[in-house]
């Protein structure tokens, strides 16, 4: 399952330094506006340390994680809805991606311009809103004046969705996103149509210097207040650190530079789960000798569906799946283990996939 996270922000807010730690690319990283001018694109691994605990117990060939792909787009500036700062491909590449990671500058730092020349990541959110809005506000009014006259004639399906449309369009005027309209779901779908930009879900990165990483500062008390109410994630990190953890190969290396800062684990793991929790993501695993591997699916999947993953051959002649709960899998040891337990599920079309579950597909074409 492709999914696809884009990174944005205004220029110099650290974008393309997280983009680097995120996925070893290395995208230009310069002291000036639009330094990025095409979308940089890596593939990063979801971090899953059960990964490592059914290596260690099934010693396969190979492992495989689940990933993400990142896209680092360009800084969006003032006018961008009208084709500023090479406005209409930035965010004609935000169109295509499932879920945004927004990054918003809360350091200080005289040497690191800003440019709208201070540091006020609340009035830098509202600019991105606010072009990210009118973008929206015009993809709906185009459709409002396709669809206008169908409604008025009494066609009951164009009513229902110029209602819908026009609910959206005041949401927006009101400088609201989609995303917190607050409509009924099965109606929802006339927007996912639209692939509205404010439609996606949205985590607010707040990109601070070292002294800040644990405790935050002002800028990020601010953030914090202005989206109390968008029901947004927030996750604090530095990419200046961030950029100097990703350069330690060692690991015990990276572990005592972060037990250093007071860090568990590096900021872009956490963000990499959250960006995988955001989209209502989960994992199921497969484990033999060929192969350990990771695999994302939409929480509430079936198990025809799980199969469907793998290739959709497996839906379409899905007979059984055998299902071991990892908790059972490493209690255990192994899946002969597993099985002589009692503790090896059958389970038919009707089963839905919990996270976590090892699971063999059985089927015939």
């Amino acid at each position: 399952m492709a999914l696809k996270c884009g990174i944005v922000g205004l220029p110099n807010v650290g974008k393309s330094t997280l983009f680097n730690c995120l996925s070893n690319a290395k995208a230009q990283s310069a002291n000036f506006p639009f330094c990025t001018i095409e979308p940089n694109v890596g593939t990063i691994t979801v971090p899953d340390s059960r990964l490592n605990n059914l290596e260690q117990l099934v010693n396969p060939e190979k492992v495989i994680p689940t990933t993400i792909e990142i896209v680092d787009i360009a800084g969006l500036v003032k006018g961008a809805h009208k084709g500023e700062g090479l406005g209409n491909q930035f965010l004609a590449n935000i169109r295509e991606v499932d879920a945004i990671i927004h990054v918003l500058r809360c350091f200080d730092d005289d040497n690191v311009i800003h440019v709208d020349g201070n540091v006020n990541p609340v009035s830098d959110k509202e600019i991105i809103d606010l072009e990210l809005q009118l973008k929206d506000l015009e993809t709906l009014e185009k459709r409002i004046g396709a669809i206008e006259r169908k409604a008025k004639s009494g066609d009951k399906e164009s009513e229902k969705i110029y209602k819908v449309y026009t609910e959206a369009r005041e949401h927006l005027v009101s400088g609201n996103s989609i995303r917190s309209l607050d409509i009924d779901e099965g109606l929802f779908k006339f927007l996912d149509e639209l692939q509205l930009i404010t439609a996606k879900p949205v985590i607010y990165v707040c990109n601070v210097d070292e002294s800040s990483v644990i405790i935050g500062n002002e800028h990020v008390d601010n953030v914090k207040e202005l989206v109390a109410n968008e029901n947004a994630e927030i996750l604090v990190l530095g990419a200046g650190i961030e950029s100097d953890i990703a350069e330690l190969d060692d690991f015990e290396e990276r572990k005592m530079f972060l037990e250093d800062l007071g860090l568990k684990e590096p900021g872009v793991s956490k963000l990499i789960k959250n960006a995988y929790s955001l989209l209502n993501l989960q994992t199921y695993f497969t484990a033999g000798e060929k192969e350990v591997r990771a695999w994302t699916i939409k929480k509430g999947m079936t198990a025809p569906q799980a199969a469907g993953v793998i290739h959709t051959d497996f839906e379409k002649g899905f007979i059984k799946a055998e299902v071991i709960k990892f908790s059972d899998f490493v209690e255990y040891g192994s899946e002969s283990s597993v099985k002589e337990a009692g503790k090896l599920m059958i389970q038919g079309k009707e089963y839905v996939v919990n996270d976590g579950d090892v699971m063999h597909f059985r089927f015939n074409v």
